[in-house]
């Protein structure tokens, strides 16, 4: 595995920009190469000989991926007679884009770039959800900030937005069902560094809560300062984050591969995240994650536990009205042209005719 740099919070999220532009790139390669590079591809996607595979993930090497490489190193795939290859993500490196062009067989992805790329043709069905609730809240200095008890309490403040990320999507949908306007609240545009946030020129700051928030709030701390986290989840916006997805040629041709692997992922996923094994999984993660120290690590996998097993679901399990009210943002906010019923993609209960023009 490679070892990429670690980037910064509006890069974690600045890329799914990009990769609209990469997966339309993808199909159209794909149309037009799809016979030369059709034994190729046969051999990539693992569908005669399937011991061997590429799993692309969403992003880089970190916490969030802490069942991915603990899979690896503490040889669930191994067990499960599985040759895995495991490859970071990114911009560059789209988990959907990977898997039509056949370089990978299973990827992890967002709902809203799964949802993206459906509506635009592509035939990616949906595995097992890892994250039962989404990571990304907003950060803020709770001794600097008035008491932030809800969505009202928002007025007035400064909110940093990516626009084009998911924050903007799940901040958008909020401000709608809560009746708040760019009068009430003054939106900021997020680019590539914390420092309208450490000047307090930003109230509220877009982190994902298991990974670079622990990193904030540990800054924070060390300067006398408390953190507090905002959550659109607790007022009813479900905008789902990383899922295991694969082709749905894969899934029609070889079940018994898809099945076996995604058991091995989520049993990795419960190992990786048992608090006996906490220690060793961070420095698993931090074989690979070197600028964070194991500590820290171990900081983000306990918050981590909390968005991948919560005790009222089982890992894994799809959400399916989560995904549907994020495929219902997406159109609503023009994101999407095309209304998607959900259960379309995913493979325990796929009707026909799920995608309709509006």
């Amino acid at each position: 595995m490679s070892i990429k740099k670690r980037s910064t919070a509006a890069e974690f999220r600045l890329y799914n920009n990009v990769s609209t532009l990469i997966l339309w790139a993808a199909m159209l390669s794909l149309a037009l190469l799809c016979i030369s590079c059709s034994q190729e591809n046969d051999k990539a996607v693992s569908v005669d000989s399937p011991t061997s595979l590429t799993y692309r993930l969403k992003w880089l090497f970190n916490a969030s991926a802490a069942g991915d490489i603990w899979a690896l190193r503490a040889g669930f795939f191994k067990k499960a007679g599985l040759d895995v290859t495991v490859r970071e993500g990114g911009a560059e490196q789209d988990a959907i884009t990977e898997i039509l062009m056949g370089r990978a067989m299973f990827g992890t992805a967002s709902a809203d770039q799964v949802i993206r790329a459906v509506t635009k043709g592509a035939d990616i069905v949906v595995l097992a959800q890892i994250f039962q609730s989404n990571p990304l809240q907003w950060i803020y200095f709770a001794n600097r900030t008035r008491k932030i008890a809800g969505p009202d309490d928002l007025k007035g403040l400064t909110v940093g937005i990516t626009f084009g990320g998911n924050d903007e999507a799940i901040f958008n949908a909020l401000m709608k069902k809560y009746g708040l306007t760019e009068n009430s609240v003054n939106l900021y545009a997020v680019h590539y560094d914390y420092a309208p946030f450490w000047k307090h020129n930003v109230a509220l700051w877009p982190v994902y809560r298991n990974t670079e928030g622990i990193v904030l709030q540990e800054k924070m701390a060390k300067q006398g300062d408390k953190a507090s986290f905002f959550d659109p989840e607790r007022y009813g916006i479900k905008f789902v984050a990383n899922s295991l997805i694969t082709s749905r040629r894969a899934w029609k041709e070889n079940p018994l591969l898809v099945k076996k692997f995604a058991s091995a992922l989520i049993a990795a996923w419960i190992s990786a995240l048992d608090e006996k094994n906490i220690k060793r999984t961070a420095q698993a993660i931090h074989a690979y994650d070197t600028d964070t120290p194991v500590a820290i690590i171990i900081r983000q996998l306990e918050s981590t536990r909390r968005f991948v097993m919560p005790p009222e679901t089982g890992p894994g399990s799809i959400d399916t009205a989560a995904w549907q009210q994020t495929a219902d943002i997406m159109f609503q906010q023009g994101l999407v042209t095309k209304r998607l019923d959900v259960r379309e993609i995913m493979i325990s209960n796929a009707p026909s005719n799920a995608i309709s023009q509006e």
